[in-house]
């Protein structure tokens, strides 16, 4: 079974009038999957908020602390990077990384196969100390440290297709080891990070693949890397768990990006990344939402992905 982690609450986290980053994006998800029939066809994953000590084991104290004292202050904006805040944001952002963390719990205890958590704000961008391109915490990451510190996985796969790189989750990751990171993006683009040759170091030597694409790269070449790269990569790595930040701004007609893939490519890149969990860790697959801006682009792939997860 398919598991769908989603709430009302995550619209708590206002933007702003005109933000690309809007409650707006998970309503529209919302809507397409009941209006398809997938969202009866998923199980329901109750989030919950994460908890200090399951966001420190990604960021810093100061860190945190920083994020209080800026909604404290009333601040619009998260001092350390272009991240719109609000009375609530620190509230929807616990909410939205323990949602992760809750649709991991159900898949590694066998309750359900795969997920995904249709939350916001969004997290790849978000390093151990600093917020910045729209993320608080950084969702992926949190999950992919609580499934180690609690359900004992020892190699997590990260795989990343959203049109920026996810340069927070490659900060946490970059001399960890226990992670394989996997991310195609569009270059140059925001934040300007994700070349080739970064590539890890110390224990994370080699464990960070990084495939920039210039804008108008679609099916050939992001769905190609999947398959041709990612798959030998993962096969060598034996993940226990597979992870997926979600971005649904690589569809062709997103607003902030250049790449051109269709909803028939998210299913396919779905499908790859079913069968690396399928051989190697049972099936256990979450992924959870990053971008995606284009509210009818981003609805539709994202039924495209979820109709992927409950096919048999």
């Amino acid at each position: 079974m398919t598991g769908l982690v989603t709430s009302d609450a995550y619209t708590a986290h206002l933007t702003g009038e005109g933000h690309p980053e809007s409650p707006d994006r998970v309503r529209a998800i919302v809507a397409k999957l009941k209006a398809e029939g997938l969202f009866e066809r998923a199980v329901a994953v109750s989030p919950r908020p994460a908890t200090d000590e399951e966001l420190l084991r990604c960021h810093s104290a100061d860190y945190l602390r920083t994020v209080r004292d800026d909604l404290a202050a009333g601040n619009d904006d998260l001092s350390t990077g272009d991240t719109a805040i609000s009375e609530k944001s620190l509230e929807t952002a616990r909410l939205a990384a323990g949602g992760v963390l809750a649709a991991v719990d159900a898949v590694m205890t066998g309750k359900i196969a795969n997920a995904f958590a249709v939350v916001r704000p969004p997290g790849h961008h978000a390093t151990p100390t600093e917020g910045m391109g729209f993320c608080l915490f950084n969702n992926v990451a949190c999950a992919a440290r609580h499934a180690r510190a609690v359900h004992g996985a020892k190699r997590v796969l990260i795989a990343d297709w959203d049109v920026h790189h996810g340069n927070g989750t490659q900060d946490i990751f970059y001399a960890d080891g226990s992670v394989l990171f996997f991310d195609t993006h569009q270059s140059p683009l925001y934040p300007g990070t994700g070349h080739r040759d970064e590539t890890g170091a110390g224990a994370g030597a080699g464990r960070i693949f990084n495939r920039p694409f210039a804008a108008g790269a679609g099916r050939k070449e992001i769905v190609g890397a999947f398959r041709d790269e990612l798959v030998p990569a993962a096969d060598a790595f034996e993940p226990d768990l597979v992870l997926v930040s979600a971005g649904f701004d690589s569809r062709i007609g997103d607003p902030l990006g250049g790449f051109r893939l269709t909803d028939e490519d998210f299913a396919e890149l779905t499908g790859i990344i079913k069968e690396i969990a399928a051989k190697h860790c049972g099936g256990r697959l979450v992924s959870t939402l990053e971008g995606g801006y284009d509210l009818d682009g981003l609805a539709a792939a994202a039924a495209s992905h979820v109709r992927t997860l409950v096919e048999a």
